[in-house]
């Protein structure tokens, strides 16, 4: 396994028509090299389906998740030409959510929520630099465009003497047609990740 990821995805992208993959994932393809470049939340990644391996071109970040690649390779795959539906929904609402979701697949919001201990501000500071765009929800809340068809929302609430601050993730109605649920979840511990190890 090479980025944590089975060697079977990159045999099966090598099997694919470069031109096909581009036109649904919105990723370029060099026909000399044979690798596909895609721009994933603001960075850019080299794949090489041939030699089983995936690079981040980008000197900005820190280095991704290893789950976050699997989400990557898997977005190349199986994305569709399917439109953004802009109505947004939590992981307990997709088909499956409410019993996948939980346990070992409980998403680590809580990463950002300690990060953060109620300070708004600092939060807000970090998701403009994650290249994120406010949306009025919550006390606070930032749309992330990961991939043209795969974007998100991070929504915070501040905590009181009763309660404590809370993070929510949202997702795009359509992202099932394009990712199964263990792909989400991927994703999902990539943004935890992202926002919660400033």
């Amino acid at each position: 396994m090479l980025n944590g990821i089975d060697k079977s995805y990159f045999t099966k992208l090598a099997g694919k028509n470069p031109k096909d993959i581009c036109q649904k994932a919105f990723c370029k393809y060099d026909e000399v090299n044979k690798h596909y470049t895609l721009s994933v939340w603001g960075d850019k990644y080299i794949l090489y389906p041939h030699e089983y391996k995936i690079e981040c071109i980008s000197t900005t970040i820190k280095k991704p998740h290893e789950y976050f690649y699997l989400f990557i390779i898997y977005y190349l795959l199986n994305s569709k030409q399917i439109e953004v539906s802009n109505e947004w929904i939590s992981e307990k609402d997709l088909p499956g959510g409410v019993t996948f979701f939980r346990g070992p697949h409980e998403i680590p919001t809580n990463l950002i929520s300690e990060l953060y201990d109620n300070d708004i501000e600092e939060f807000k500071k970090t998701c403009m630099q994650l290249s994120g765009t406010p949306i009025n929800m919550a006390d606070a809340a930032f749309r992330f465009d990961i991939t043209p068809r795969i974007p998100v929302a991070v929504l915070y609430w501040q905590g009181d003497e009763e309660f404590s601050s809370e993070v929510k993730i949202l997702y795009d109605k359509n992202i099932t047609k394009h990712l199964t649920l263990d792909i989400i979840f991927s994703l999902a511990v990539e943004i935890c990740y992202r926002l919660g190890k400033s």
